[in-house]
C-alpha cells in the first residue's frame, strides 16, 4: 500500500511539474488571450529591447593590465627622504577596441608615468583611489585628443596603489 501512495503522489508531482511548465512556455510564447490581443506594433515595439540586450551581451567588459608603475614623486624642498608610488592599472574596453587598447598599452604607461611623477608627495598622501584615476582619466583624454584620435578604451581604474 505504502508502494502505490508512493508513485501516485510521484505521478501527481511529475504531472503539476509538466502543467506548469506548459503554463509558463505558453504564456512566454505567442499565446494567451493578452497576446493574441496585441497589435503589429506591440509585437515589434518587443522584440526591439530583446535586440538591445543582444547587443549589450555581444560586447562585455573586457579588462587588461597595466602592471607595477613605479614613479618617484616630487621632493619637498626640505625632503631628504625619497618618495615612490606604485600602481596596477586596469583599463575597461570592449571586445571590438580591446586588440587597439592592447596595442596602445606602452603609451598608456608612458602618460601615467609622467602624470603620477609629477605629483608632489603632500599631494599624493591625501588624495583618494578616485582621484588618482580621475587625474589619469584626464590625462589620457589630453593625450588622445593631442593625437586626434579616438580613445579606444572607457576609462582607467586603479587595481591597486601603494604610496610610500
Amino acid at each position: 500500500m505504502n508502494k502505490k501512495v508512493i508513485i501516485a503522489l510521484v505521478a501527481v508531482a511529475v504531472v503539476g511539474a509538466a502543467v506548469a511548465g506548459g503554463a509558463v512556455w505558453f504564456m512566454s510564447s505567442k499565446g494567451g488571450d493578452e497576446h493574441a490581443a496585441e497589435t503589429k506594433d506591440g509585437k515589434d515595439a518587443k522584440k526591439k529591447p530583446a535586440k538591445k540586450e543582444e547587443k549589450k551581451s555581444e560586447l562585455p567588459p573586457k579588462y587588461l593590465t597595466v602592471d607595477k608603475v613605479v614613479v618617484m614623486l616630487k621632493h619637498e624642498p626640505n625632503d631628504t627622504v625619497t618618495h615612490y608610488l606604485s600602481a596596477d592599472l586596469v583599463v575597461a574596453t570592449d571586445a571590438k577596441r580591446e586588440k587597439e587598447t592592447k596595442e596602445n598599452l606602452p603609451m598608456l604607461r608612458s602618460v601615467a608615468v609622467k602624470t603620477l611623477s609629477n605629483l608632489p608627495m603632500a599631494s599624493a598622501r591625501v588624495m583618494t583611489i578616485d582621484q588618482f584615476a580621475a587625474e589619469l582619466n584626464k590625462a589620457f583624454d589630453h593625450e588622445f585628443e593631442e593625437e586626434g584620435r579616438e580613445k579606444p578604451f572607457d576609462e582607467v581604474m586603479i587595481g591597486k596603489l601603494i604610496v610610500e
